[in-house]
């Protein structure tokens, strides 16, 4: 039975404020890259960054069940993707085997069609092999990023079991990333208490930290933003134009800097 435009959706527990959601994560993104290709001696900027990507796993997610057509859907990720790659790889100093965060999603996406197709037990093989391609190709995030949105989907219909499958992921996350014990210069001694130190510090590694976002994806807000489509898949390069222009401003990256990658 197909559903009608307002039952997609309809049974998601989370935050379905996308526009919202998606401006937030463009903002923390700039951040991100910012604190990357600009002043990396402000390793907070990164911090701050670790909240775009779990915002756009859960527009992702929150798309996947609204759209009406998920093969469009991924074309444009495709399509943005393969605009955005060249000036990706300008911005932040990348090359043409290191593919940008929009082929992540695109991922992502097919996985997810596949759970949801259910053809020829597809819940199964698609996944599987989205994994086995990302052991080909390497994506923004790779396969964390993957395993992230998958995690997402799997809780999205229901808030508490959401909020316990994040905050697990986000620990396993951290485990391989540095400890922030320090953040614009003020130390954080609750890190070193006796007994509560240990547990709050697997929750400040820098990966870890992807929990900042959790509040915006599991309750709801009503900001009745409404963003056109092509606004949203254009502000992923314009940002991108936006670090190679302070990567030339700020610290003076000439064009030899610029394409090292191609």
């Amino acid at each position: 039975m197909q559903h009608t435009a307002n039952q997609r959706g309809a049974g998601i527990a989370g935050n379905l404020d996308t526009s919202f959601l998606k401006v937030l994560a463009l903002l923390f993104m700039v951040v991100d890259h910012i604190g990357a290709a600009v002043f990396t001696n402000i390793p907070e900027l990164r911090v701050i960054g670790r909240m775009a990507f779990p915002l756009y796993a859960w527009c992702l997610v929150v798309g996947s069940e609204k759209t009406r057509s998920p093969l469009h859907y991924g074309l444009r990720l495709l399509l943005v993707g393969i605009i955005a790659q060249p000036l990706y790889m300008m911005a932040l100093s990348h090359t043409w085997q290191d593919l940008n965060i929009l082929f992540s999603l695109l991922v992502g996406l097919i996985a997810i069609q596949g759970i949801q197709k259910r053809w020829m037990f597809s819940q199964i093989w698609v996944p599987a092999l989205c994994y086995v391609l990302l052991g080909f190709i390497h994506v923004d995030y790779g396969w964390m990023g993957l395993t992230f949105i998958l995690v997402l989907y799997g809780a999205r219909n229901n808030r508490s079991g959401l909020v316990a499958a994040y905050l697990a992921f986000a620990l396993f996350w951290g485990t391989g990333s540095n400890t922030v014990s320090q953040l614009f210069g003020w130390k954080l001694p609750f890190l070193s208490w006796p007994g509560l130190g240990p547990l709050l510090t697997t929750l400040f590694r820098t990966q870890g930290m992807v929990w900042l976002s959790l509040p915006l994806i599991a309750l709801p807000t009503h900001t009745r933003l409404r963003m056109p489509q092509w606004l949203g898949y254009a502000l992923y390069p314009a940002h991108l134009v936006l670090i190679i222009v302070l990567k030339v401003l700020v610290n003076g990256a000439g064009w030899a800097t610029l394409l090292r990658g191609f």
